[in-house]
């Protein structure tokens, strides 16, 4: 049974009243603190909407009550589409959703102990891989292909994606060149441009850059991109005690202020774009100052951000389900269970980074997204909780039992058994004898297996017509 969109909200690490304190805060820090913006447009929109604006400084600073008017201009529900409508999806309120996630440069290789830089190969075939995986719901774009130089790593991103899956694909942008050129090829596979912000198949990211900045390149593609009518995420990457302070609570505030900024940049832009507050706040290594994927913390500030989302009636991108463990064992495994569960409790609506990721979010591993597929499917069956009603508490059933008989040949088992508990597809749990009959696989061996069948067995790629289309009009396309 596939479980998606569930209502998730029953964890919150931040009481009522917490989240009226950090949002106080937040609101402080936008009036009096201010935000440097080093996009020379985005400060030109700034004064429009009537911030006080230092030129010298490249400083912003907004009135709580035109901060919050522009905030509540943004939708509260945003829809993205898969080229299959089966894996359309809606973010927002407490429903949850996830996804692959990360910009990795390497892929490592359990059978070899070794890693290598990440083509654009590799991110054919994770799209692939990721297509089948039924607990992935959402398929952002994983990794950076090395071979490629930048001015052609957009288009051949989101190409790779959009020839690979029919699921949603969100990604990293990095020049405005190639914004339009991804804009205009997702034109061509939608229909139109019309259709395509009907049915949005393609989603972007522009990062703020903590603590309280927007660069000057990122703000450009932000003003772009919301011009454009294209879906948005505007996260923030703050890390405690280094580009935040050192508490969850202050990382909170820091993190919410960033994305906060590009969220009401949007609706200065183009009231109504489709945007989404984010999040990839985490906690730091104080010993050497690296960033840290799999910390706790990490999962309890999205969960706390997921709950300022619901605050501001905002769409929100978590992250969780990473791990800094360089190779697949128990650390990989409870690393990435805690931060996913964290989020997914709390009712985050996308959590991307997911599936896939280690050593710190710099390799992808096949292995790990089939993996991690399984972790999900128990992540998103404890979200949907336990159903209580008459069918349920089976008293009629328990009544006509009786003491000593069984439930076992009964129809409410056979009706129940799929819906009630999750199967996951790599996990043992055959007798001894059994599993030692069939080899003594252990989970990395069964994952093996199955990222190999599960490619062989793709068959999609895009229609043969609008697959030349694109080929013969999109320039740098690498096929």
């Amino acid at each position: 049974m596939i479980r998606r969109g569930l209502d998730g909200g029953s964890f919150k690490p931040l009481t009522e009243e917490s989240i009226h304190r950090v949002h106080q805060t937040v609101m402080r820090v936008i009036e009096e603190v201010g935000f440097e913006v080093n996009s020379e447009a985005a400060l030109e929109l700034f004064k429009t909407a009537e911030a006080w604006v230092d030129q010298g400084k490249h400083l912003v600073r907004l009135p709580q009550k035109r901060a919050m008017e522009l905030i509540g201009m943004a939708p509260s529900e945003v829809r993205l589409c898969g080229q299959d409508e089966k894996h359309d999806i809606i973010l927002g309120g407490h429903r949850v959703y996830t996804g692959t996630g990360g910009t990795a440069l390497y892929i490592y290789h359990p059978d070899t102990g070794q890693k290598h830089p990440a083509s654009l190969d590799d991110l054919k075939r994770i799209a692939k891989l990721v297509d089948k995986l039924d607990n992935i719901h959402l398929f952002m774009l994983p990794t950076y292909p090395s071979e490629l130089p930048v001015e052609q790593v957009d288009v051949n991103r989101f190409f790779a994606g959009l020839d690979n899956t029919t699921k949603h694909v969100m990604g990293g942008v990095y020049t405005l060149d190639g914004v339009k050129q991804v804009i205009r090829m997702a034109e061509f596979i939608a229909g139109s441009g019309d259709r395509l912000r009907q049915r949005p198949l393609i989603s972007m990211i522009a990062c703020s850059i903590s603590p309280l900045r927007m660069d000057g390149q990122y703000g450009d593609l932000v003003v772009t991109i919301a011009r454009a009518g294209i879906p948005l995420v505007c996260p923030a990457e703050p890390l405690c005690g280094t580009t935040s302070p050192v508490t969850l609570a202050g990382n909170l505030v820091i993190q919410t202020v960033d994305s906060l900024m590009g969220v009401m940049l949007t609706q200065i832009i183009n009231p109504g774009t489709p945007v989404i507050f984010g999040s990839v706040a985490t906690s730091t290594d104080l010993t050497d100052l690296k960033y840290l994927a799999g910390s706790v913390e990490m999962g309890l500030i999205n969960a706390a951000g997921a709950q300022m989302a619901q605050f501001y009636q905002l769409p929100f991108y978590a992250t969780g389900g990473m791990t800094d463990s360089k190779v697949l064992d128990a650390q990989s495994g409870y690393e990435s269970s805690i931060t996913s569960l964290l989020c997914a409790l709390a009712g985050a609506n996308f959590i991307h980074d997911a599936a896939g990721l280690m050593e710190f979010a710099l390799t992808a591993c096949y292995e790990k997204y089939v993996i991690d597929n399984d972790i999900l499917g128990m992540v998103m069956r404890a979200v949907d909780g336990i159903k209580v009603n008459d069918d349920t508490l089976a008293f009629n059933l328990i009544k006509k039992v009786g003491p000593g008989g069984n439930f076992v040949t009964t129809k409410h088992t056979r009706q129940f058994m799929r819906s009630e508990h999750y199967q996951p597809s790599l996990s043992d749990r055959e007798s001894r004898e059994e599993w030692e009959a069939k080899g003594s696989k252990t989970t990395l061996e069964r994952a093996t297996e199955s990222v190999e069948e599960l490619i062989a067995s793709h068959d999609w790629s895009l229609p043969a017509d609008i697959r030349e289309q694109v080929l013969s009009e999109i320039q740098n396309i690498v096929d």
